[in-house]
């Protein structure tokens, strides 16, 4: 076995997870600087769900949502909080996933097309795409925030250990 290469155990409990992390962290850096750099198109997509009626609460959406993906995929970048920021692309991401189903279920209706040819820019920012492939990328994120929720991806953190009350540290691993 060659020693410079990782063995298979420590690249399925140590590497994959970390590459994971920053895979997850990326994307949402990605596509929240793109609906950030482009207020007025997400405002036009978060409006065509008919959730929020108040321009204030449509403003906010619009000036908050995508800075917070950007603030969550840093921390997955880096390694800071890993665990509840996982959490809370979960708890993001499963909302988003149910409205944007229900759209699209909305859509086939109109149109009378099979659901899986429904197509339409959700907001999400990678722009107009069939509702099948958009529904299987959120499940992708799921599984990676879930896998980092339950443990995954701790080497190579920012910060890789807290300290309790107490003066007790909690490692991450």
């Amino acid at each position: 076995m060659n020693p410079a290469l990782p063995s298979r155990g420590r690249w399925v409990g140590e590497i994959l997870p970390v590459l994971a992390r920053w895979f997850l962290g990326a994307a949402f850096v990605y596509l929240g600087l793109h609906k950030a750099l482009h207020p007025v198109d997400f405002l036009k997509l978060v409006r065509q769900y008919e959730l929020v009626h108040s321009s204030f609460g449509l403003n906010s959406i619009a000036i908050v949502l995508p800075w917070f993906e950007v603030f969550c995929g840093l921390l997955l970048v880096t390694g800071v909080a890993v665990r509840g920021t996982a959490l809370l692309l979960i708890l993001m991401v499963v909302p988003l996933t149910v409205v944007v189903i229900r759209r699209a279920l909305a859509i086939q209706a109109v149109h009378h097309i099979p659901f899986c040819a429904v197509k339409f820019d959700c907001g999400c920012g990678n722009g107009e795409v069939f509702i099948c492939r958009k529904v299987l990328e959120n499940l992708v994120f799921l599984g990676l925030a879930a896998w980092l929720l339950a443990g995954g991806g701790w080497k190579w953190c920012l910060r890789y250990a807290l300290r309790l009350p107490g003066g007790r540290i909690d490692s991450q691993t």
